[in-house]
């Protein structure tokens, strides 16, 4: 739509000196403003140079010269055309380049070290199981804590709610009564991890000495 304003005939006159303040708005003035703006902030010299590569692109430039136009100034639509002139230039060469530009400095890479790939997976896709396990007052699970479980290697208490809390547990953790676990076991691990817990509910942390495997009992 700003396009509309532009007299195609008027552009070969201007041409020339649009591409002369293009090149000294891309190598000098550019280059200064990012430079003063960067002061104070870390802000490295490739990225400098890649933040002085983009120029004037976009609708924003055209409407700022259509200001001059507004308010009846003297040679304000020649500028309005240089400016014209400028942006498809630039959005030409920079903007296809802004990606090769991007690579030659090197700072694609750095950018993609910085993000984290966050997904959420659901369980039966990565072969896990997830079980709640609650703590009646009964039970011998009351006072143990996580080290004492010995769990198979594919599984773990990842979270304890107490209460009202929320409890990510490490191996000093101590269970107690009322507590609801969520454990997150290898669904080919989740029988074993079954009768290792039963087995502490009824007979404590010496399970295994005692003789108790766990088994359901009728």
């Amino acid at each position: 739509m700003l396009g509309l304003l532009v007299y195609p005939r008027e552009i070969p006159e201007v041409l020339v000196p649009a591409l002369l303040v293009g090149i000294v708005l891309l190598a000098v003035a550019r280059p200064i403003s990012v430079a003063i703006a960067s002061l104070g902030r870390r802000v490295t010299l490739r990225e400098q140079v890649f933040f002085s590569w983009a120029g004037l692109r976009g609708a924003v430039p055209i409407v700022l010269a259509t200001i001059p136009i507004s308010n009846g100034l003297d040679g304000a639509w020649p500028i309005l055309h240089m400016v014209f002139v400028l942006v498809v230039v630039f959005t030409l060469l920079q903007g296809t380049t802004l990606p090769w530009v991007a690579s030659r400095l090197r700072l694609t890479g750095s950018a993609q070290t910085r993000d984290l790939e966050v997904e959420v997976a659901v369980l039966d896709e990565m072969a896990a199981d997830l079980m709640t396990v609650d703590v009646p007052e009964a039970s011998r699970l009351s006072g143990v804590y996580i080290a004492d479980l010995r769990l198979p290697p594919a599984s773990m208490v990842s979270l304890i709610i107490r209460e009202t809390n929320r409890i990510v547990p490490d191996r000093a953790t101590m269970i107690r009564t009322g507590d609801q676990l969520l454990v997150v076991v290898a669904s080919d691990q989740r029988e074993a991890t079954e009768r290792r817990l039963r087995a502490v509910a009824r007979s404590g942390r010496l399970a295994g000495w005692f003789g108790d495997d766990g088994a359901e009992r009728p």
